[in-house]
């Protein structure tokens, strides 16, 4: 039976973000990829003036409903930007329509440059402790690994001690693996920690100058897919770092493309790479 993944998160019409790369980038990954969106926005909150948001939790429980009937079941999960309400109804999803051996890949999706996106309050990190627990993979950035075991944020000028006693930390929150993104021990390379509860292993890239939305979605994706096609986490991670840079360098330069990542132009690089 072939495998099949559900990713639930956001979906913003336009934007490259979110589900608009999740679906596209797993697929290409030869993953059948089922979707669950927690909302529908008309495009991403960075960069424009406003836009629409329309929030589906009330729309969970029915379809999960809809699926126990049907008999519909899935080989992983994977979640990015979700609510605070909508958490029981995704452990619930996980509990009842997982294969046996299913997949559990959380990217607590919440905070980046030291702040708590918009609409999540100061209590949110600890509920997403709740999707963490039990996970086999947590994706956090730098300021959400700060959030969830609240602790300062520490932008730059750390150590690999530091980054080591992270991942220890979150491993004893439940996750049976920690992939931290945004480590940097010099300016000019950016990359992941990646710890088993054993040992911690890092990959980096150049740091490219261009910082752009949805490059944490890109790399999530590429990384749920890839576990799915056999790699180990490391492996995983690597390349979906690799697939960011080539996303990047085919975006840098195009002004007019300030929303997002041409992650489309990159797939075909991704598909070589998986072979």
């Amino acid at each position: 039976m072939d495998k099949r993944l559900l990713t639930i998160q956001d979906i913003s019409c336009v934007g490259q973000c979110s589900l608009t790369v999740a679906l596209p980038v797993i697929s290409a990954c030869g993953i059948e990829t089922a979707i669950l969106p927690s909302s529908v926005l008309s495009n991403h909150t960075g960069g424009f003036s406003g836009w629409t948001f329309h929030d589906l939790t009330e729309d969970m429980p029915k379809i999960l409903e809809r699926w126990l009937t049907e008999k519909v079941s899935f080989d992983a999960f994977y979640t990015g930007y979700v609510s605070k309400a909508q958490i029981p109804h995704i452990l619930e999803i996980m509990e009842k329509s997982a294969r046996p051996g299913a997949l559990r890949i959380v990217d607590p999706v919440m905070a980046d440059n030291g702040k708590l996106y918009a609409g999540f309050d100061d209590d949110f990190p600890q509920e997403m402790k709740k999707l963490i627990k039990g996970a086999d993979v947590i994706m956090p950035n730098l300021t959400e690994a700060a959030f969830l075991l609240r602790q300062p944020y520490i932008a730059d000028g750390y150590d690999e001690a530091y980054i080591e006693k992270l991942c220890r930390d979150l491993f004893s929150l439940g996750a049976k693996n920690v992939l931290i993104t945004g480590v940097s021990f010099e300016p000019a390379k950016l990359g992941v920690a990646v710890y088993d509860g054993k040992k911690v292993q890092y990959y980096f890239n150049e740091k490219q100058a261009l910082s752009a939305h949805g490059t944490g979605d890109l790399f999530a994706s590429v990384v749920a897919g890839s576990l799915l096609r056999g790699k180990t986490l490391l492996e995983a991670a690597s390349l979906a770092a690799d697939v960011v840079v080539e996303a990047i360098k085919f975006t840098a330069g195009d002004k007019d493309h300030w929303y997002g990542v041409k992650f489309e132009k990159a797939l075909p690089y991704l598909v070589k790479r998986l072979g």
